[in-house]
């Protein structure tokens, strides 16, 4: 395995490794991923548990396709890209199922408790928000914003073109601006 000038070697070295029967590499990417997966997947979701599943089907997949992994392509946006589909794989699943749910969502974030009052309002308002956007906008700010990527990568993730990705989150923004704007006037 080639290592980078740091003497570790870069996501796209370990995948290669792990395609040639190194397991080691396998455990290395997992642990770089696994933490990434599982805070955008437990934002889109809003279950620790299914996130977990989520990341777990993630690596099971990679694990089961690793042999049509690109050599010399970008490992990064293929693993997103999976863990993104079965995201929305278990959102049509959902619908299809036209299960009504009753239960109120209790899991706030863990440092909410300890944030001043006005900062604990203003995350429950940007949640609020979020969660009125349509999915695939909600995903691309998510993206964007809370993971900071660029939108080429964003595109390549979401399986559209990058003119499509910039559309949708100025659309998603300003929706945001309106919603968060009206909250605190309390027009709603």
């Amino acid at each position: 395995m080639a290592a980078s000038a740091k003497d570790e070697p870069t996501d796209e070295e370990l995948m290669d490794a792990y395609v040639d029967g190194d397991d080691a590499a396998f455990r290395l990417l997992f642990e770089r991923y696994a933490p990434i997966l599982l805070r955008l997947t437990r934002r889109q979701l809003r279950d620790d548990e299914l996130a977990q599943e989520i990341v777990q089907q993630t690596f099971f997949r990679l694990h089961g396709a690793r042999n049509d992994f690109r050599r010399g392509s970008k490992l990064r946006p293929w693993v997103m890209t999976i863990a993104m589909n079965l995201v929305r794989e278990h959102w049509r699943r959902k619908k299809r199922r036209k299960v009504t749910d009753l239960e109120v969502d209790t899991q706030a974030a863990p440092e909410a408790d300890f944030m001043p009052i006005e900062l604990r309002q203003r995350s429950a308002l940007l949640h609020g928000a979020l969660e009125r956007l349509p999915e695939g906008q909600r995903a691309v700010v998510e993206l964007h914003w809370f993971q900071e990527r660029p939108y080429a990568e964003i595109a390549r993730i979401v399986g559209t073109s990058e003119g499509a990705v910039r559309v949708r989150a100025h659309r998603a923004y300003t929706t945001l601006k309106q919603l968060l704007g009206s909250e605190i006037r309390g027009d709603e």
